[in-house]
């Protein structure tokens, strides 16, 4: 997932800190690592994930862009399904990101980049496919960064956007309507402004002329908040208090109520994440 500013100013505070991590504190940093991490190994990520893979159909030989590729895990599966007679461009607006990307890599056929997803430094034509997981939310501009995709990839290529659509979020078990009281002052902290990007890729695959489209929204389920804090950092307690922009005793009372809706067994969360692939008309 790709921390890209397209023209945003990297100390806004009403930011996630997934927007740009390089501008954070050591610590701060090691924590959205950590994170990014461990979203990945989450078994409703990796179903997210397997349908993305279903979509974009990469094959053998294939040179492929992993637009926003963090620490580069999802660009090694794909390295391993171009096989050795392709390659993967594994590139992320992040330096840090990309640094420890490079110190994972696993020897497969992946070549790391910074670069801005907004204004990629790659020549028009250059990819036959595109794998955008969870990057458009955080930009300012999602379609200048599609068009630049569209751009890079070869006529008949496929682009695959993975993107949430935090508008979907709902719980259960907990008090009537503090959640959504909890979400209106953590939007653009917790989650990005742009809180519909998932459901409106399709509609911007459209206005950017892409075809034979397939859109699949996929449910993510999360029946305990320790399974949900993996993934939504507002039922997370691990999170530092000053990163909350909550009244006073606002996220105290919520979490408590969590973990009471845990200990009873009747917390439940669901967020959908849409998987979106266009092809690239001729030129």
């Amino acid at each position: 997932m790709e921390m890209n500013n397209c023209g945003m100013e990297p100390a806004q505070k009403d930011r996630t800190p997934f927007s740009d991590i390089d501008a954070l504190s050591a610590q701060m940093s090691e924590i959205v690592l950590d994170a990014l991490t461990a979203m990945g190994r989450h078994p409703e990520i990796q179903r997210v994930r397997r349908v993305a893979f279903d979509s974009l159909g990469p094959r053998p030989g294939q040179r492929l862009l992993d637009a926003g590729s963090g620490s580069g895990d999802v660009a090694r599966m794909l390295a391993g399904m171009v096989g050795g007679s392709g390659e993967v461009l594994a590139l992320d607006y992040s330096a840090s990101l990309t640094a420890t990307a490079i110190d994972r890599h696993d020897g497969s056929n992946v070549r790391y980049l910074t670069g801005d997803v907004c204004a990629l430094d790659l020549p028009d034509d250059c990819v036959d496919g595109v794998w955008c997981e969870r990057v458009l939310q955080h930009v300012d501009d999602a379609d200048r960064a599609i068009a630049e995709l569209a751009r890079v990839t070869r006529p008949g290529g496929r682009i695959c956007l993975v993107d949430t659509d935090w508008g979907s979020l709902a719980f259960d078990g907990m008090p009537a309507g503090l959640g959504e009281v909890v979400m209106a002052h953590v939007r653009g902290h917790f989650t990005p402004k742009q809180h519909d990007m998932g459901r409106t890729l399709r509609r911007r695959l459209v206005a950017a002329g892409l075809t034979r489209l397939t859109a699949t929204p996929v449910t993510c389920f999360f029946a305990t908040p320790e399974s949900a804090a993996v993934v939504l950092p507002m039922v997370n307690p691990e999170v530092p208090v000053e990163v909350w922009a909550t009244p006073p005793g606002l996220r105290d009372e919520w979490l408590a109520c969590v973990e009471a809706a845990g200990a009873s067994g009747t917390f439940l969360a669901v967020l959908t994440i849409w998987v979106v692939t266009g092809t690239v008309p001729g030129r």
